[in-house]
C-alpha cells in the first residue's frame, strides 16, 4: 500500500527482521519513511519477542482485571502516590473533556523515589505500585522481562527513524537519561450498552453517539512512540487520516501497532506525523477489549531543541501536510514549557484530576482556568 496522508484506508505493515538484514534494509527504511510522513501509525511485525513471553504478559493482563480482588486494586490505587504510576477504576479518566470508559493500570521501568530538591516533575519517576505476588505471583517478573524487552526494540526503532528521515542512527540518544523511564499500561474496555445508529444520523447525533461509546477519547500519545499489544480479537483502535476519517487498526496475531507520539513531531519539525486515535468501546454481548501499551520515554529534563533534519524530507514533509485535518490539542508548543517533563506533568493532571487534587492542586486550578477560558470563547 503507498501511504497517502490523504486516501490512507489501512496502515502498512513493517517486518522489524527486514530492518536487521543489510540486504533488505534500504526497502524497510523507505517504507518507514513514508509511514512516519504520511500516516503516523503502522503495524510492526517480527519483533523478535518471544511467542510465550506475549502469551503470558496477555494471560496476566487479563487475570489482573478479572481475579484481583476490589480491595486489591485500592491498595495500588494510582491517586495513593505523586507519579501517577498504579490502578484507576473505571471511568476515572479523561480524554478531550469526556469520560473514558476503561479500567487500567499504569506501569513504569523501575526508579526510586526522587530526592526533594528536584523539579516537581520528576515526581513522575518513581517505584511501581504492583499487585500483590499472593494474588498474582506470575504478574511482576512478566511484565518487568516485557518491559525491559521493549525497551531494546523501542530503542532500536528509534534508531531506524533517525536513519529513515536522513539522521544519524544515534540521533535521538541526546534525549535519553543513562537508566530512561518507559511507561506501560494494561487496559480493560468493558462493553456499554449503546443501539445503533440510525441510517441518516446527523453529525451531531454521530459525534453524541461516539461519546458514548469512548473507551479512549481522541488523542495523540505524548512522548517519542508507542507500541501496542493488542490483548484480544475485539476491535476498537481507530487512527484519523487526513480528511478526518476514522481507520479501524483491527487486532493482527504477531504485530504491535506503533504510534507515532507528539514528542517525536516536535523534535523532526514535523517529519514524523503524530496521529490522532481512540478507542470505541466493545458493545453489548461483544466481550471486553484488553489492550497493553508500552509508551517509550524521553528525558523529562529534555527541552525543545528541533533536529536538523534535511531539507530534501522537509520538502517532504510540507506536501504531506497540505491535507492535514487535525483538531487536538498539541502538547508540546515550542515556548511553552521549558522541559519536556513540565508538558508531561500537566498532561498527567488534566487526565487524573483525582491525582491532582490530592497532590497537584495548583497546576489543577491553572487547567480548570484554561479551560474554562477556553469554553467562554
Amino acid at each position: 500500500m503507498a501511504a497517502d496522508a490523504e486516501t490512507f484506508t489501512e496502515l502498512p505493515i513493517l517486518p522489524l527482521s527486514r530492518a536487521l538484514d543489510p540486504a533488505t534494509k534500504p526497502q524497510f527504511l523507505a517504507d518507514l519513511r513514508s509511514a512516519l510522513l504520511n500516516v503516523g501509525f503502522l503495524y510492526l511485525s517480527e519483533t523478535g519477542l518471544p511467542q510465550e513471553l506475549v502469551q503470558d504478559v496477555i494471560r496476566e493482563c487479563k487475570g489482573f482485571f478479572e481475579n484481583l480482588p476490589q480491595e486489591e486494586k485500592e491498595r495500588i490505587e494510582m491517586k495513593n502516590e505523586k507519579s501517577f504510576l498504579g490502578w484507576s477504576r473505571l471511568d476515572n479518566e479523561t480524554t478531550a473533556l469526556n469520560t473514558d470508559h476503561r479500567e487500567q493500570l499504569d506501569l513504569s521501568t523501575p526508579h526510586p523515589v526522587p530526592g526533594p530538591e528536584a523539579p516537581l516533575y520528576h515526581n513522575l519517576l518513581a517505584p511501581n505500585q504492583w499487585p500483590s505476588s499472593q494474588h498474582l505471583p506470575a504478574f511482576r517478573p512478566a511484565y518487568e522481562d516485557y518491559m525491559r524487552r521493549m525497551s531494546e526494540i523501542s530503542t532500536l526503532f528509534t534508531s531506524l527513524i533517525a536513519e529513515a528521515i536522513g539522521l544519524p542512527a544515534d540521533a535521538f540518544s541526546q534525549f535519553f537519561d543513562e537508566h530512561q523511564q518507559h511507561k506501560l499500561k494494561i487496559v480493560k474496555y468493558p462493553e456499554v450498552d449503546v443501539p445503533d445508529l440510525p441510517a441518516g444520523a446527523s453529525e451531531i447525533d454521530r459525534k453524541k453517539w461516539e461519546i458514548k461509546r469512548q473507551g479512549v477519547g481522541p488523542h495523540k500519545d505524548s512522548m517519542l512512540t508507542s507500541y501496542l499489544l493488542q490483548a484480544c480479537n475485539q476491535p476498537g483502535l481507530q487512527a484519523q487520516n487526513a480528511k478526518g476519517q476514522w481507520i479501524d487498526c483491527m487486532p493482527i496475531d504477531g504485530t504491535l501497532v506503533v504510534a507515532i507520539g507528539q514528542g517525536m513531531e516536535a523534535l523532526t519539525n514535523g517529519v514524523c506525523a503524530s496521529t490522532t486515535h481512540r478507542v470505541l468501546s466493545p458493545r453489548k454481548s461483544e466481550g471486553a477489549r484488553y489492550s497493553i501499551p508500552f509508551f517509550q520515554g524521553v528525558s523529562y529534563d529534555a527541552k525543545f531543541e528541533a533536529m536538523d533534519v534535511p531539507e530534501s524530507v522537509l520538502k517532504l514533509r510540507d506536501e504531506a501536510r497540505k491535507a492535514r485535518k487535525d483538531d487536538v490539542e498539541f502538547t508540546f508548543v515550542k515556548g511553552k514549557w521549558g522541559h519536556l517533563g513540565e508538558a508531561t506533568l500537566m498532561n498527567r493532571v488534566k487526565s487524573h484530576p483525582d491525582v491532582g487534587e490530592r497532590w497537584y492542586p495548583d497546576l489543577l486550578r491553572q487547567i480548570r482556568a484554561q479551560q474554562a477560558a477556553a469554553a467562554a470563547a
